[in-house]
């Protein structure tokens, strides 16, 4: 981990570096830029597309990691299970690809098109697209060739460029809002008051016996830990308890991670990354025969060069039911146009 990204850490979160002090007029301008640009939106200055199905889009206001991902793919699931047909719109962050959008599949590159666009390839049954920055294109395109009537929107709050039915904002329920401060002497990327226009707050990595009945919140819960070689290998968490390991992590917050390891019981020797990180053999190689624990998103970019001591922990989001029926409210009902096209056709 970089001197500097370790340095922002302190800055944002532990509230101990005196540049703070420095960096807060700057943070002044970011939130006032931030609030004009609504602005603009809000009065057609700047255009926002309208497409023609449901737009959800997931995001946060902070910098880092709050579990966009699984959150996306939990959506798309329980959308699919109502009868929606969803396409997931993500930014391909890190791909490297020379033209988008992307068409994404499960065995996508994703030094191409991004990491955590293969992972919600893989974990979806849904068709996925890698916009770069052009969002409303590859949700049209994602309409037009995938039939899709519901697009979800990864990490897609700024971009108000997309018109949205549903805003769904993500807050780390223990990081919260670091200290409270807009880029660059805080963690925010809009201000707090951001948080009031949304639709739904849902709080993640919240204890359970912490979570009261109505609140939006989202837990995330490790599956069995799967080799990142030979994906048929499984293996149960515990089984890792007996020995030390190292726990590699480039995510947007990589701490989650460790603390998730040491609440199951294990010794992490933690190797933390920054977010899409581009792995090579040596960051995940140690001198030791100690099995190589890391997250699902960080194997997508390992396999290729992964050994029999590497593995990966998945993680599945789990969400309260105040958060389904507040999602049920915002949801108008499944269209039956699918229906209607197949008798138009017969008819033609």
């Amino acid at each position: 981990m970089s001197t500097a990204y370790v340095r922002l850490q302190r800055l944002w979160y532990l509230h101990d570096d005196p540049l703070g002090l420095v960096l807060i007029p700057f943070a002044w301008i970011y939130a006032v830029v931030m609030r004009l640009r609504r602005l603009l939106y809000r009065l057609g200055v700047l255009r926002s597309h309208q497409i023609n199905a449901l737009v959800i889009v997931v995001g946060n206001i902070a910098v880092g990691g709050t579990g966009k991902t699984p959150l996306v793919i939990a959506l798309a699931g329980y959308l699919s299970q109502l009868g929606w047909r969803p396409g997931i719109v993500c930014r391909g962050y890190g791909g490297k690809a020379l033209h988008w959008p992307q068409q994404v599949r499960a065995d996508s590159d994703p030094r191409m098109v991004g990491d955590e666009a293969v992972l919600m390839a893989q974990r979806t049954q849904c068709p996925v697209a890698a916009s770069g920055r052009y969002r409303v294109k590859t949700a049209r395109e994602l309409i037009k060739y995938y039939d899709c009537n519901v697009i979800i929107s990864d990490d897609g709050l700024q971009h108000l460029a997309l018109q949205r039915d549903v805003e769904i904002a993500l807050v780390d329920g223990a990081r919260r809002h670091g200290n409270g401060r807009c880029l660059p002497a805080g963690p925010l990327r809009e201000p707090l008051s951001r948080l009031s226009t949304v639709d739904m707050v849902v709080t993640t990595n919240t204890r359970a016996d912490t979570v009261q009945g109505a609140e939006l919140s989202m837990q995330l819960i490790a599956g069995p830990v799967v080799n990142v070689l030979d994906g048929e290998r499984r293996a149960a968490l515990s089984e890792f308890i007996c020995a030390p390991v190292h726990a590699v992590a480039g995510i947007g917050n990589p701490a989650r991670f460790f603390r998730m390891l040491e609440q199951a019981g294990l010794r992490p020797i933690p190797h933390a990354f920054p977010d899409h990180h581009d792995f090579t053999p040596a960051d995940v190689e140690f001198d030791d025969e100690l099995a190589v624990l890391m997250t699902e998103k960080d194997a997508v970019k390992c396999r290729r060069f992964a050994r029999q001591q590497h593995w990966y922990v998945p993680v599945t989001a789990q969400l309260s039911d105040a958060f389904f029926d507040a999602l049920q409210r915002s949801l108008p009902p499944v269209p039956d146009d699918r229906a209607r096209r197949v008798a138009d056709e017969v008819v033609a």
